[in-house]
């Protein structure tokens, strides 16, 4: 046995392929020169992947623009003026509102992961969007002739759907990106916001078997864009009891920026169920610095003196380019925190005697 370990998802995008998506939206180039410009960044970053000697990789999410909006990406029936996400440095993400129904995904995840299985032989993780974050597209005031319970009934077939191509294409893993549970937190102290996005994301996720569950997993982290967070200051003790009647078995939690991990591990320990893996962020991805082997190992260690390592995995807090845009992490320094997070936990494997 030795101790699992899993990237979350994103690398930044090579400063070619930002180009080449500004020269598109400019009209300097054609689609097919944007298109050579993605191949070439998904070549490299799994090549880059690879040598990590992460037993796991991504895509990277290159041909996203969003981790959150890549189903929506070609919609015509959105406008600009969706639900607005503050960040701690005071900077904002805004998400799209749905102007008329029905709705349904534009793209579906099994598409980036076709494209990466073409390039690679090692196991891919493929990363997918909630259902809980594409429910806040919904206007407030509702829409004509498109109730919002036919809407959620549209939105869970179309995360079931994201999901379940993933499987069927080979992914060894699927992950939810959950990161609106935190902070749902934050916009609704009473908890009635989270438990309304689990019962939704529950809602897809008891359409697949145990076999299934298994295989797929949940992301949660207080964001994670521009070196800035949108909900660290809630506390953890808050979320995760909730969090864990998830039906996923797989849980990525991010850990290595919270002030007080050995607390929150011990909550862990008392909230999770038996039989759910739990994966702690050992690799800051906001944090500048590059981390080494031997402190990976410690927080690992004092991951698996409150968590059985028969459950035990690692990964990283967050993806490190969550949004297209996002280059406050270059893209060699992400690699080199990957390969730290591989070669740490195997230091705290051998310190463990596995």
């Amino acid at each position: 046995m030795s101790i699992q370990t899993e990237p979350i998802g994103s690398i930044p995008r090579p400063a070619e392929l930002l180009r080449a998506i500004g020269d598109f939206e400019s009209g300097h180039i054609d689609s097919a020169a944007l298109k050579a410009a993605y191949d070439h960044a998904l070549s490299d970053t799994i090549a880059r992947f690879e040598a990590t000697g992460s037993p796991v990789i991504t895509d990277g999410e290159q041909s996203k623009p969003s981790f959150a909006t890549y189903p929506l990406a070609g919609l015509r029936n959105l406008a600009p003026d969706g639900v607005v996400i503050p960040f701690a440095d005071e900077h904002t993400r805004q998400l799209p509102q749905l102007t008329a129904g029905p709705f349904c995904y534009a793209t579906h995840a099994e598409k980036y992961l076709r494209a990466a299985k073409a390039r690679t032989t090692k196991p891919l993780k493929q990363a997918v969007i909630s259902a809980s974050a594409m429910s806040l597209i919904y206007p407030q005031d509702g829409l004509p002739d498109y109730p919002r319970e036919q809407f959620l009934a549209d939105l869970a077939d179309e995360a079931e759907a994201d999901i379940r191509g993933a499987l069927d294409a080979g992914a060894a893993v699927v992950q939810i990106d959950f990161t609106e549970a935190r902070l749902s937190l934050k916009l609704d102290p009473s908890g009635g916001l989270l438990r309304s996005f689990i019962a939704l994301n529950n809602l897809v996720l008891d359409r697949f078997d145990g076999e299934q569950r298994a295989r797929i997993g949940v992301h949660v982290c207080p964001g994670g864009d521009r070196d800035s967070t949108h909900s660290a200051d809630v506390d953890y003790a808050l979320l995760l009891p909730d969090l864990f009647q998830l039906h996923a078995g797989r849980f990525y939690l991010q850990m290595a920026s919270e002030a007080d991990p050995k607390r929150v591990l011990q909550i862990v320990r008392e909230q999770a169920a038996a039989g759910q893996l739990i994966f702690v962020g050992v690799i800051d991805p906001i944090d500048p610095r590059l981390e080494t082997p031997e402190l990976v190992r410690d927080r690992v260690l004092l991951a698996a003196a409150a968590i059985p390592i028969e459950r035990l995995g690692t990964t990283d807090d967050c993806g490190f380019a969550p949004f297209a845009d996002d280059m406050s992490t270059g893209r060699d320094l992400a690699f080199a925190k990957i390969k730290a997070r591989v070669l740490g936990t195997e230091l705290a494997g051998k310190e463990l005697g596995l």
